[in-house]
C-alpha cells in the first residue's frame, strides 16, 4: 500500500526500501542526461572481464510510442576504470525514451566505451519480437583479447513455435 502511494506521489521515479525508510531516485529524461561515474581499477594491472546484464531493459518504440523489450549483455576489460555500477542503472533507463532497438544498444556500447577507455567493451542486445521480428545488435569497440577467456553471452536465439 504504502509503495503504490509513494509511486503515485513520485512518479516516474524510483523507489529503494532501505529497512524501513523510503529513498527516491530521480529518472532522468533521458540516457543522455544521467551521469555515469568511475571509479579507479585496484587491479588495473591484470587483464579481467566484468560483465553486467539487464534482463529486463525497456524502451519506447519511437514509430508507435509502445514499449520495447531487452536483454542486454555488456561484457568489458577494463584498463584504469571500472563503472560504478549504480551509477549503470539510469544509464539503462530508456524506459521514457523513444530509439530504435539499434540506436539503443550501440549508443550505450558506444557511451560506456569512451568514459571507461577500456582495453575492450561488446554488447549484445536480443530484443523481443514486436511485430513478429526479434532483432538481436551487437557491437564492440575492438577486437577481442587474447589469451583472455570471454563466455558466451548465454542468451539464446529468438525461436517461436517451429
Amino acid at each position: 500500500f504504502e509503495t503504490n502511494k509513494l509511486r503515485r506521489k513520485y512518479g516516474r521515479q524510483h523507489l529503494f526500501r532501505f529497512k524501513t525508510t523510503w529513498a527516491v531516485e530521480e529518472l532522468p529524461d533521458s540516457p543522455d542526461d544521467a551521469k555515469l561515474e568511475r571509479v579507479e581499477n585496484p587491479q588495473s594491472d591484470t587483464l579481467f572481464n566484468v560483465r553486467f546484464v539487464a534482463p529486463e531493459f525497456t524502451s519506447l518504440c519511437p514509430m508507435t510510442g509502445q514499449p520495447d523489450f531487452a536483454h542486454l549483455v555488456i561484457d568489458y576489460v577494463p584498463s584504469s576504470w571500472l563503472v560504478e555500477s549504480k551509477s549503470l542503472k539510469p544509464i539503462l533507463a530508456f524506459r521514457n525514451h523513444g530509439a530504435f532497438h539499434e540506436d539503443c544498444t550501440v549508443s550505450i556500447g558506444r557511451r560506456l566505451s569512451d568514459f571507461l577507455e577500456p582495453q575492450w567493451l561488446r554488447i549484445g542486445g536480443y530484443w523481443y519480437p514486436r511485430g513478429g521480428i526479434p532483432i538481436d545488435v551487437f557491437w564492440q569497440s575492438s577486437e577481442t583479447p587474447k589469451n583472455l577467456w570471454i563466455p558466451e553471452q548465454g542468451v539464446q536465439n529468438y525461436r517461436g513455435r517451429g
